[in-house]
């Protein structure tokens, strides 16, 4: 490892920011391995994603599991997409908002006044209800405590963390009874994202215990961890610009709409992108390979390459956001951002196919928020960003109090 990668390892963000206003947009980490920003030279990537390799994460395969739909290639990986896509966006969104809609306002039930919470913490209990639910039905909340334990201990510290993966080899596993609680639930859902994986028809076929697991797993972390982070950004963001927070307050007041139309709440919806631009839940779109000796961005690359996009970099450039670390919701509103400049949830064949279901709930739990409670930030300097496993979630420090109660 050398002192690039060092640092791009254990000090993430102050050497990305040091490179942020790099006009090349295209930074040689070691031989072999670029990371790149440069607009330009992602939409290359990510127009020729087919014919690249998706080799996934070292860190997060201990986690997720060797058969994770987030590293498959090829037909497989086709199939997944075909097979759970659909459940994901669209019209089919609308059948999980009664159940967002429940289980959020339980949780704010629990807001008491006077209380003081742990902003990220709670918006990661939240959105792991919500997605638990959608992934193995009325069974997900059984899997809540050892699933957030196994969480904790694997990604809750930072240096923890490292220290797994770079002494140990790997991060901690699930364990036999989570696995056997996961498949066992997934077994006995129905109408459930699950009951997409256990069919046995096309186009998966049937699918052993080990690889239902992995894709469990993978639903549950994938659909929860980058969710969590962005509900938390925004509502650190409204509260550290309160014209604005006002502004949407206003919106959500001439409306009874719960924030699962973006057309019907255009500011908390532009809100909840700028928090994804500035602090982006998850700062590298996943690495890829070079199969063939060719070029990115004008830059000569070999067969092997590893590319690896880096959304946070891409968000913050000066040419494209101007005064990017400042929290502006204008800059997506009466507009569309291009793909390259803006990609918080991937791209090409890559990109998250949670996107939709994550932006509705982001806005739906905000919106439920700002209508029934008053937070206010009683520490904002721990208003920082930290690395969890490769997300980008507030400090586990930033708390918010409940100053106010609304019916």
């Amino acid at each position: 490892m050398n002192t690039a990668e060092f640092r791009l390892a254990f000090r993430t963000l102050p050497f990305l920011n040091a490179h942020a206003d790099d006009e090349d947009g295209v930074l040689e980490l070691a031989p072999g391995r670029l990371l790149v920003w440069n607009p330009g030279a992602i939409d290359e990537i990510f127009h020729a994603d087919q014919r690249l390799g998706h080799p996934g994460s070292r860190t997060m395969r201990s986690v997720l599991g060797h058969k994770s739909l987030l590293w498959t290639e090829g037909a497989r990986h086709l199939a997944y997409r075909r097979a759970l896509g659909p459940a994901l966006r669209g019209k089919r969104l609308a059948g999980y908002r009664e159940l967002i809609a429940e289980i959020v306002q339980s949780s704010i039930g629990a807001l008491t006044e006077g209380r003081v919470i742990a902003l990220a913490d709670w918006t990661r209990a939240v959105a792991l209800r919500v997605m638990a639910g959608i992934t193995v039905g009325r069974d997900g909340d059984a899997v809540l405590a050892p699933f957030t334990a196994w969480m904790d201990k694997a990604l809750g510290s930072r240096g923890r963390t490292l220290a797994y993966r770079y002494l140990r080899g790997s991060l901690p596993s699930s364990g036999e009874d989570l696995d056997r609680l996961l498949v066992l639930s997934a077994k006995r859902s129905s109408g459930s994202l699950a009951s997409l994986l256990t069919s046995d028809e096309p186009p998966l076929g049937r699918l052993g215990d080990d690889e239902l697991r992995d894709q469990l797993v993978s639903l549950l972390f994938a659909g929860h961890e980058t969710t969590a982070s962005a509900i938390a950004w925004t509502l650190y963001w409204l509260d550290r610009n309160p014209r604005v927070r006002q502004d949407i307050v206003d919106e959500l007041e001439s409306t009874m709409e719960d924030g699962a139309s973006a057309a019907a709440v255009p500011l908390l919806h532009a809100a909840v992108l700028e928090a994804l631009r500035l602090t982006p839940p998850v700062p590298a779109a996943g690495n890829r390979v070079c199969t063939e000796t060719g070029e990115v961005g004008g830059r000569a690359v070999r067969q092997g390459t590893v590319l690896t996009p880096s959304i946070y970099l891409a968000h913050h450039r000066r040419d494209r956001f101007p005064d990017p670390y400042r929290f502006e919701p204008g800059r997506f509103l009466d507009r569309r951002v291009a793909q390259e400049d803006f990609f918080p949830f991937g791209g090409g064949i890559r990109h998250c196919l949670g996107s939709e279901l994550g932006l509705m709930e982001a806005r739906m739990i905000v919106a439920a928020v700002l209508r029934c409670r008053e937070l206010r930030c009683v520490n904002p300097a721990a208003g920082v960003p930290r690395l969890r496993g490769h997300a980008m979630a507030p400090s586990p420090k930033l708390r918010m109090k409940v100053v106010a109660c609304h019916a």
